[in-house]
């Protein structure tokens, strides 16, 4: 995608949708479990002005990869500290992936076929959903991999790995600016995957 302002009309209002969606969904995850943390600070919500990261934003519309601010929760809550911080992080990029599913059931349907903008909109969402998804279990902090990965190491190497997220985070910024087309060599294989799934599946309901 080009950076000009006809791609921006459709970009921006989708990424702002995948991004609420994504961490709407961490934060409703959490809520289920237990945890109040995320209503407490006012993460429960559909508004998209309290779940986006200015840096990450701009990534997204710079290098088509990015995130949002980091949903806060309190494992203490949770009756499995681990299995709970496992489903709340998984529950980010399973947002994306559905939320893809249900877009391409309404494109498939053709109910909007005869609104062009409305049609090009839905398919820059269906396009980032998976994007967002699959770059998001990359497991490097902010990264939603990042606290999967925690949740499958041994408690002392995941403690050892937290302390060095700022570091990480760091290298990982140069390697999405500066390396941005190995990291597309990676992605785009399972982007393609999914998408041949959900077109797939969706391809039987028509």
């Amino acid at each position: 995608m080009g950076m000009n302002i006809q791609n921006l009309i459709y970009t921006i209002p989708a990424i702002v949708i995948v991004l609420t969606v994504h961490e709407y969904s961490h934060a409703k995850v959490a809520d289920m479990l237990g945890d109040p943390t995320p209503r407490n600070r006012g993460r429960l919500t559909l508004n998209p002005l309290v779940h986006i990261d200015p840096l990450g934003f701009l990534m997204l519309l710079l290098v088509r990869l990015g995130w949002a601010k980091p949903v806060p929760t309190s494992p203490m809550y949770f009756k499995d500290r681990r299995k709970g911080m496992l489903y709340v992080a998984l529950a980010g990029p399973l947002s994306g992936i559905v939320l893809a599913f249900v877009v391409r059931l309404i494109m498939g349907s053709g109910i909007l076929s005869m609104y062009g903008p409305a049609v090009v909109l839905l398919q820059t969402v269906y396009l980032y959903s998976l994007v967002i998804a699959v770059f998001n279990l990359i497991p490097v902090y902010p990264l939603d991999g990042s606290r999967i990965l925690e949740t499958l190491l041994p408690p002392g190497k995941a403690l050892a790995l937290s302390q060095r997220h700022g570091q990480i985070q760091m290298i990982f910024l140069l390697v999405v600016f500066l390396g941005n087309r190995l990291l597309w060599a990676v992605l785009n294989p399972i982007i393609g995957l999914l998408n041949f799934i959900i077109t797939t599946v969706t391809g039987l309901f028509f």
